[in-house]
């Protein structure tokens, strides 16, 4: 029996980090191969049956472990950053949250059959989406990063604002249903030590941090240690008031001024192997498959009610007044997975309020199972291609995470940031991390191949990896981290190697890639030009001022880092070049100090040699000028002389047509004169003629007349005739 029990714990971590790996490998939330895992151990192949291996130890197994990720979320609300992620985030939390739980309240009481007590735990439960889920699921869609900055602070924050309330309403319950205690005195009672110890509690604790108490090395095991003491008292001291204490601790200590969590917050990383996804196994083991089939209709309805009412409702009415378009709304209705936190509260509280007898509790967890499954795999599968149908889907990838916050990443971001390209700063220094702050640049403290990292550095739109820290054995953690996550090409780090000793303690696939802006810089080379006066400049590539004159003004000793093109993509230097130069492009490069002297030398001689092309081009414009104005004199003269000639060819010419004009009206005048003439001699002679043709006739007449008195009377003689 003990040797079933040891390796049934063996398997239960080995299938938790194998289901972990699983989902970092498919891009997917890993609580989809857990829960896959558990019902298949479990309701499945009947190998796991968590009852049996633990017994009386599950209860309390299960409520630490719930205890734990209640802390640690109650950590993450920082209500100072709520304020920070715009209002959008503030109103889903408050009133999304409202809108949501009052919106499956009524659906779980009326399609479900539950009495309104279990259907307002219900609504509680099934109010948080959690960062597990959501984190995992954005990588993949890639919306733009405000859509994806609201989704994912919005999981955050409201996974200890939903627990807060889901505990609320189970210690409601468990007093209403305690027939000996009066119920307002009990859950008054149970309020009070909640709010009143966790206080206490987190604020000695906090002070404790503060004062330096406790040696580093014993700092997250003492936090832990004494939450889960504080959680065990208050359950002594009022019954089922521990979740409530701890929630409220972890709230205080969050947002305790001075008091640093970042380090105890790294305690969750090894957590959630080892607890809790061996938990998630543990509770998805001990679903009935018969208790999901009797869900039935009920079931289905409730998933579409919280999928297509709910959130919808609770996205548009939290909008109201911000500057968010239909489309985004749209997209935010449609994203919204349940996670773990809903999961294993819901487990407990069903065990608990099963010992009590309460009708109805053994349904809220494989409903709360079916939401989670629904959630997950309908949106999973869906958002990618919504978000591109609506147009929120986020642009080619061109930002940059810089690992090193020296300052020459600091300057190098300062001038990407001016270009409008996103950078994001992480280093471990804190006065690194500080100084990059002051300067408006976004930042990370902290590992950022850490799980931490990844659900709370916003990476939206980053898709290459700079590694230019003074951090020899976390460099090659942080190129493996996102090489796996972003592609091999996407990440290039600086050449740290000090030997070849110690070249060939690395891998040869880690060695290609140190080859940052060149092969053989390392930070060192760039640490030492920077504190030797080196700067950063942006040079613009044009036909006029081609790479080859950046060349000749700043010399061999100039770095060439990044350039933009016109389109906005931006090319990082890597590797050994000769690289390609194109016109068009913004350099950004390194000029050292001996680059900056030879600048201000090639620029003297340069100016030097345009002065005299300036005077030999002036010179040679007023002789081109003389030249021209001795021309245009001869011209002038010449076009004077044609112009006399042609004045004296015109003269001559109108002479001429005088002469013929006078000529031709002479001759007209004398043939008309002779034409007058001859016409006159013609009228004349023709008058003489008239007259003698008269004279003539009047001769005939009387010769006649006197004939015809002296002839005798007429003769009819034809002859006579």
């Amino acid at each position: 029996m003990v040797e079933h029990i040891t390796g049934m714990l063996a398997l239960i971590g080995v299938l938790s980090l194998l289901c972990q790996w699983v989902g970092w490998k498919l891009r997917l939330p890993a609580i989809l191969p857990l829960l896959l895992c558990g019902l298949l151990l479990g309701p499945g192949l009947g190998i796991l049956n968590p009852d049996e291996i633990f017994g009386d130890l599950l209860f309390p197994i299960i409520s630490l472990g719930v205890a734990v990720i209640l802390f640690e979320g109650a950590l993450t609300l920082n209500f100072k950053e709520i304020k920070d992620h715009g209002r959008m985030v503030t109103n889903l939390v408050s009133i999304g949250a409202l809108v949501t739980w009052l919106v499956i309240v009524p659906a779980a009481h009326f399609l479900m059959g539950f009495e309104w007590s279990i259907a307002a735990l219900f609504g509680a439960l099934v109010v948080v989406t959690g960062p597990t889920v959501i984190v995992p699921m954005l990588r993949t869609v890639q919306p733009k990063s405000n859509l994806a900055s609201i989704l994912r602070w919005e999981g955050i924050v409201i996974d200890p604002i939903g627990a807060l309330m889901a505990v609320l309403v189970f210690e409601y319950i468990a007093v209403s249903n305690d027939p000996t205690t009066h119920v307002l005195h009990a859950l008054g009672l149970t309020l009070v030590i909640g709010f009143g110890l966790g206080a206490v509690a987190g604020y000695l604790t906090g002070l404790a941090i503060r004062k330096n108490l406790f040696p580093h090395y014993l700092l997250n095991t003492a936090v832990l240690t004494i939450m889960l003491g504080v959680f065990v008292g208050s359950n002594l001291v009022q019954h089922e008031s521990g979740l409530l204490t701890v929630t409220v601790m972890g709230i205080l200590l969050a947002n305790m001024r001075g008091v640093d969590i970042a380090d105890i917050l790294e305690f969750k990383e090894t957590l959630t192997v080892l607890l809790i996804s061996a938990l998630f196994i543990l509770l998805a083991a001990r679903l009935d498959s018969g208790a999901m089939l009797d869900l039935g209709i009920g079931g289905i309805a409730v998933l579409l009610v919280v999928m297509f009412v709910a959130r919808p409702l609770s996205i548009w009415i939290s909008g109201l007044g911000t500057n968010l378009s239909s489309k985004d709304k749209w997209f935010l209705s449609w994203v919204a997975p349940r996670g773990i936190v809903a999961a294993a509260i819901s487990s407990l509280f069903a065990i608990k309020l099963e010992a009590v007898g309460l009708e109805g509790a053994s349904s809220i967890v494989p409903l709360v199972f079916l939401i989670i499954i629904g959630t997950v795999v309908i949106q999973s599968l869906t958002a990618g291609r919504w978000a591109k149908f609506l147009g929120v889907k986020e642009g080619s990838n061109q930002g940059l995470l810089i690992f090193g916050a020296s300052n020459f990443s600091r300057e190098l971001a300062k001038v990407l940031i001016s270009k409008n390209i996103k950078v994001v700063l992480a280093d471990n220094n804190w006065d690194s991390i500080r100084q990059a702050r002051m300067e408006n640049i976004p930042v990370y403290f902290g590992n950022p191949a850490s799980e931490h990292a990844e659900t709370y550095m916003d990476l939206s739109g980053v898709g290459r990896v700079l590694v230019m820290s003074p951090y020899r054995q976390l460099n090659p953690l942080v190129t493996f981290y996102f090489q796996d996550l972003l592609g091999v090409e996407k990440v290039y780090g600086l050449n740290n190697a000090d030997s070849a000793s110690a070249r060939h303690q690395l891998s040869e696939s880690y060695l290609k890639r140190l080859c940052l802006f060149g092969e053989n810089i390392s930070y060192a080379k760039i640490a030492s030009l920077m504190a030797k006066g080196a700067v950063l400049k942006v040079t613009n590539i044009t036909e006029n001022f081609t790479y080859e004159d950046f060349k000749k003004r700043y010399g061999d000793t100039a770095m060439p880092l990044v350039y933009l093109t016109k389109e906005g993509k931006v090319k990082v230097l890597s590797g050994v070049g000769p690289f390609d130069y194109p016109v068009g492009i913004e350099l950004i490069s390194l000029l050292p100090q001996e680059a900056q002297d030879q600048a201000v030398i090639q620029r003297a001689l340069d100016e030097e040699a345009d002065r005299k092309a300036k005077a030999l081009a002036e010179a040679e414009a007023k002789a081109a000028a003389e030249a021209r104005a001795i021309r245009e004199a001869e011209e002038a003269e010449q076009r004077a002389i044609d112009k006399a000639r042609r004045k004296e060819e015109e003269l001559a010419q109108f002479e001429e047509q005088e002469k013929a004009r006078l000529l031709a009206e002479e001759q007209a005048v004398i043939a008309k004169k002779e034409s007058a003439e001859k016409a006159k001699l013609l009228a004349a002679e023709k008058k003489a003629a008239a007259q003698a043709a008269a004279e003539n006739a009047d001769e005939s007449t009387q010769a006649e007349s006197s004939t015809e008195e002296d002839k005798p009377a007429q003769s009819t003689d034809p002859k006579t005739i």
